[in-house]
């Protein structure tokens, strides 16, 4: 059974909005804003998508916040403070390979609790948040409390996202408990093993993780070779589990495939589908954002729909 399609499901992206400096020109970015323009430019349900985060009152910033409008998210509760907005220093070297350094106490760092926070939270049916954007207390509090003052039928979705030094087991493992859906990738996984004591191969730790954690879906990515999806029967049954290759395409840019794929599985869960279409499909979207470049391409008319 789908959704009812009168009524629109309120999706949130929570935490770092950052702009990528590279030599030549900056690109705007931020896991969970790539994810929150993703579930808006998919358009495969009736939605509003908001970005929760917090940017500087400077050039950059307010860049960001006409980037954001650009792709029909809601902008409200992107707040504006006196920290400058988040930029990564990206440097390539002589064999192609990135590095990156991010600035320190900018605007994301600093989220601010409001009503509006708490009424947006009350009605949300998905947020996604990360790591990163848990790196300063203020946002750590923040986006904890939202994310915990949802409803229990909402889909809080962790994709951990992990950025050295700006984790901890700690901060895993007061994240986890909070979330139902799990989105992490193959060099994710094994971190998560390590910092919950579980053992076996990947599928087997995805299975341990969603029985632990009581998870409605678990997502592992491995690149160019396939991902694997575990959710919950809602049966004593065992486990539904779809692994599937990843699609072949000509790769321009791999950034922002992940936050596609998760944009995905979530307006899929939200539209009640089967588990193989809705990962064919995630699938899909993400093999196109490969194919582009830029973190949040527009997708094709074609793909909306899945």
């Amino acid at each position: 059974m789908t959704q009812d399609p009168t009524v629109k499901k309120i999706i949130v992206g929570l935490g770092e909005i950052l702009w990528d400096i590279f030599p030549d020109a900056a690109r705007f970015g931020g896991a969970p804003a790539n994810f929150a323009c993703s579930a808006a430019g998919l358009k495969s349900i009736p939605a509003e998508v908001y970005m929760l985060s917090a940017v500087g009152s400077d050039s950059l910033g307010n860049r960001a916040i006409q980037t954001i409008k650009d792709h029909g998210v809601r902008v409200e509760t992107v707040q504006q403070n006196s920290k400058p907005t988040g930029q990564v220093n990206v440097t390539i070297d002589q064999h192609g390979s990135a590095s990156y350094e991010f600035a320190a106490d900018v605007a994301w760092d600093n989220l601010q609790w409001s009503a509006d926070l708490a009424n947006l939270a009350a009605n949300a049916d998905a947020v996604c948040w990360g790591t990163l954007g848990q790196r300063s207390q203020a946002s750590q509090n923040v986006i904890q409390k939202f994310a915990s003052a949802t409803k229990p039928e909402c889909l809080r979705v962790l994709d951990i996202n992990l950025r050295s030094p700006f984790w901890n087991e700690s901060l895993l493992k007061d994240s986890l408990p909070i979330a139902n859906v799990l989105k992490c990738n193959e060099d994710e996984l094994p971190v998560l093993s390590r910092t919950f004591d579980m053992n076996g191969d990947d599928h087997s730790i995805l299975l341990q993780l969603q029985q632990r954690f009581s998870l409605k879906l678990v997502a592992l990515t491995r690149g160019a070779q396939d991902s694997i999806l575990v959710r919950e029967s809602g049966t004593i049954h065992e486990p539904e589990t779809s692994q599937l290759p990843s699609i072949s395409t000509q790769v321009v840019d791999t950034v922002g495939a992940g936050d596609c794929f998760t944009s995905a599985i979530v307006l899929g869960m939200l539209n009640d589908m089967r588990l193989a279409d809705l990962h064919h499909w995630a699938c899909q979207v993400s093999a196109y954002v490969c194919s582009q470049a830029g973190a949040t391409p527009t997708i094709p008319v074609e793909l909306n729909q899945p």
